[in-house]
């Protein structure tokens, strides 16, 4: 038995690497390589970039996979090296050695839980892409600055993780901040792990809007819904949409362009609203809104059929009711999860993206909640 300054390391690596390999197994480690060698072949097409939407979704896959491929072989990797830095400082009895074991030891614990929470990711479309709609609530400008925040530390998030991302449209706020943006995240999984943010967030600081320096609290809802793939089947009938266009817009009434291309179209019969201003023409503007409509509506007609099991997952209101998270910046600082109980005390890095301690207490949060549902 490896004994180092107290710690059983041959129990601790053992039981490390039976987690590994519980993960593997359900990632399915040779499917994903596999499909790696096919978008190789994709991406080494010489007429791969005549489709840009193709290409940019093929490459960002490609990308993704490579990445969590890379990071599970890493893991693995560390786990041995720890074996053989354990063993040495045993031999050793280096204080120095023997801290470094124990504080890798800890730092892979922590990296095992994060991607053994990728297993728990097994609903009908946790595995697609996403798409983010975030939008101002209560409290003017300080909301309106709120929601860019929020999607500051949700792009942020994705750039932590090498995440493609894709922005459809941002309508700003005329003194500061925005008033909705539309974007989607390019990942596998991006759904699965992004949906436990569905619902609405509180901020609470001292208003830098506000030249008395109250403090101030504002809202921001946070929706999400899986990216349409072709095997979906949903019909939308053209004379239920109403079609707008309009001029781009920047930052303070700003024109991005100088042409009529922006599209909004408005679905009749449900009142569901996108918009697109991101493509350079009208019509690729208007396609890509038409598939972000088209994913919204998919995700309208499974929360539908779930409601008659009084799951309503994807519904703001219905689902985690009116406040899941509080964002306090005054009279102190603290970030805590509602529905989990998650919290940190620093706020700062949590709005640079670093989000993942609170999205996999939430997927466990939430399958916890499942487990109990099935079993009732």
């Amino acid at each position: 038995m490896l004994l180092v300054a107290g710690t059983d390391y041959d129990a601790e690596i053992k039981q490390l690497t039976a987690t590994m390999r519980t993960i593997e197994q359900v990632l399915d480690l040779p499917r994903m390589e596999q499909e790696i060698a096919d978008l190789g072949v994709q991406v080494a097409a010489p007429d791969l970039w005549d489709d840009q939407a193709n290409a940019t979704r093929v490459t960002g896959r490609l990308s993704s996979l490579q990445g969590q491929v890379e990071r599970f072989r890493g893991l693995q990797q560390r786990i041995d090296d720890l074996a053989v830095l354990a063993e040495l400082a045993a031999e050793e009895g280096d204080d120095d050695t023997l801290a470094e074991a124990e504080a890798e030891l800890g730092k892979i614990k922590q990296s095992v839980e994060g991607l053994e929470v990728r297993t728990l990711l097994s609903g009908e479309y946790d595995e697609r892409e996403a798409i983010v709609t975030i939008r101002s609530g209560a409290g003017g400008v300080d909301a309106a600055d709120f929601a860019e925040m929020l999607m500051r530390m949700y792009t942020r998030w994705a750039e932590r993780n090498k995440y493609p991302v894709e922005v459809y449209d941002v309508s700003y706020a005329e003194e500061a901040g925005i008033k909705s943006a539309e974007f989607a995240i390019h990942a596998p999984y991006a759904y699965g792990t992004l949906s436990v943010e569905v619902g609405t967030h509180r901020l609470v600081r001292i208003s830098p809007f506000d030249n008395q320096g109250r403090r101030q609290t504002s809202f921001a809802a946070v929706e999400v819904v899986p990216q349409l793939e072709q095997t979906d089947e949903i019909e939308v009938d053209e004379n239920d949409i109403r079609t707008d266009v309009f001029r781009s817009g920047g930052p303070g009434g700003q024109s991005v362009n100088t042409t009529d291309s922006a599209v909004r179209l408005t679905h009749i019969p449900t009142g569901i609203v996108v918009s697109c201003q991101n493509e350079k023409s009208q019509l690729q503007n208007k396609a890509a809104a038409m598939i972000v409509l088209k994913a919204k509506l998919l995700a309208k007609k499974k929360a539908e059929e779930a409601a008659l099991k009084k799951d309503l997952k994807g519904d703001v209101a219905a689902s985690w009711g009116d406040q899941m998270r509080n964002y306090v910046l005054n009279p102190y600082q603290i970030v805590k999860d509602l529905r989990t109980g998650y919290e940190t005390g620093n706020p700062q890095p949590v709005f640079d993206g670093d989000i993942d301690g609170f999205l996999e207490a939430g997927i466990r949060w939430r399958r916890g909640a499942e487990q109990t549902a099935e079993s009732n």
